[in-house]
């Protein structure tokens, strides 16, 4: 390797991949499972190679082989880290999309989830595709490989590993996401509260009425134009908690 690089050169390169090939590997949009790993491989050492000469003079000298493999999972878990924190935000989406179909009883039509090795409603589905396509679109992947970069700042070489704050973050991250789903989801939610208090009266009064036969293709139609009307304002509040939560590793 000498021919090509110094040893110090291979070793700064192989710390840096470490780090961005371990959040590439995990990160929304770029590192869905539809996307296949050796795009996902070749962005990684592209990517080290550009930052590579930046960080690479604050790199710490390891005494001792050890040491090379301590600071390589070291870099391996901060990847892991950040990607999760944003992977775990991505499920707000899937979760509105389940309280709708659970609402208008469409819980039942399963479909593969490309970013998901089991299957899930269909509306969770729609709504994680959208997801990805809004972080195409927004350019929210720009503010990833920016976070990229800052991460360094963050959390430099020397400095431990920050787990404590790490899983404070990350229970955080969940519960917020919990929480935004549900509220994306609330249209839907209200008019499925109205409409079956409405049809439970209806059946209290007229007993030989039919609820279920009338009830059921209602609220799946009702429902449904309530979810495509508020399409719109579910994906730009999603992009701007989105990115809320991206500006905090961009700084």
């Amino acid at each position: 390797m000498e021919s090509y690089a110094a040893a110090a050169q291979v070793y700064a390169a192989g710390l840096i991949f470490a780090r961005i090939g371990a959040l590439v590997m995990v990160v929304p949009g770029l590192g869905e499972t539809s996307v296949p790993p050796r795009i996902r491989l070749a962005f990684a050492f592209l990517m080290t190679l550009m930052l590579a000469p930046v960080i690479a003079p604050s790199l710490p000298v390891p005494p001792t082989v050890s040491g090379v493999a301590g600071a390589v999972f070291k870099e391996v878990l901060i990847g892991l880290m950040i990607g999760t924190i944003l992977r775990l935000f991505f499920t707000a989406l899937a979760t509105a999309g389940e309280v709708v179909s659970l609402q208008t009883t469409l819980s039942f039509a399963q479909t593969a989830a490309p970013g998901q090795a089991a299957p899930q409603t269909t509306l969770a589905t729609f709504l994680s595709v959208l997801g990805v396509t809004l972080i195409m679109t927004t350019d929210l992947h720009h503010m990833f490989l920016a976070g990229m970069v800052r991460s360094y700042a963050l959390f430099p070489f020397e400095r431990p590993i920050p787990i404590a704050d790490g899983a404070t973050l990350a229970v955080r991250t969940a519960a917020d996401s919990f929480r935004l789903g549900l509220q994306l989801a609330a249209p839907v939610v209200v008019f499925a509260i109205v409409f079956n208090v409405a049809t439970g009266l209806v059946g209290r009064v007229m007993p030989q009425f039919q609820v279920f036969w009338v009830a059921s293709p209602l609220i799946v139609l009702l429902g449904l134009s309530i979810f495509a009307l508020s399409l719109g304002v579910i994906g730009m509040v999603w992009v701007d908690a989105y990115r809320a939560l991206a500006s905090t590793f961009v700084g």
